[in-house]
């Protein structure tokens, strides 16, 4: 994996960069663009968790975490997890998405939490064998139309 990889808030400085980064055009109706997502940043600013994922200088995918959402709305279950992927088209089966895992799961355990929640689309042509191969076990709930996995954090 490259050892150049990190993470970067969104900024006014790169917020064009993060709003034009496009995952392959067989992928867009899996996972929502970065747009929308940076607009449930701003309405849901207490438990989004948005970043760039960077190698050296280049935005090569965006992420977005949620931190503590209340998952059920009656307070007795709150999850953390990652909410959204977006790696750009031609820069997928590099590492970046394992990265942005292990980042997420990262400022996971470093709050305090022990478990990675995600959705992903269902089917063939959405991402599950990427979400399996990294450990995630489906729960069983669906989530709109997604399938609900968490990763235990050791």
């Amino acid at each position: 994996m490259p050892t150049s990889l990190h993470l970067q808030e969104i900024t006014p400085d790169n917020f064009e960069t993060a709003i034009n980064l496009r995952v392959r055009p067989d992928q867009e109706h899996a996972v929502a663009p970065v747009l929308k997502s940076l607009a449930e940043a701003y309405v849901h600013p207490a438990v989004a968790w948005p970043r760039l994922i960077c190698d050296d200088d280049e935005v090569v995918g965006f992420l977005m975490a949620f931190l503590g959402i209340d998952w059920t709305g009656d307070g007795t279950d709150l999850r953390s997890g990652l909410w959204r992927l977006n790696i750009a088209a031609g820069k997928q089966g590099r590492g970046y998405g394992r990265f942005a895992v292990e980042s997420v799961a990262a400022e996971i355990r470093r709050r305090g939490g022990t478990r990675l929640t995600t959705t992903w689309h269902p089917g063939p042509d959405g991402p599950s064998g990427f979400y399996l191969a990294l450990g995630f076990q489906p729960t069983g709930e669906i989530s709109g139309d997604q399938t609900v996995g968490t990763l235990e954090l050791n």
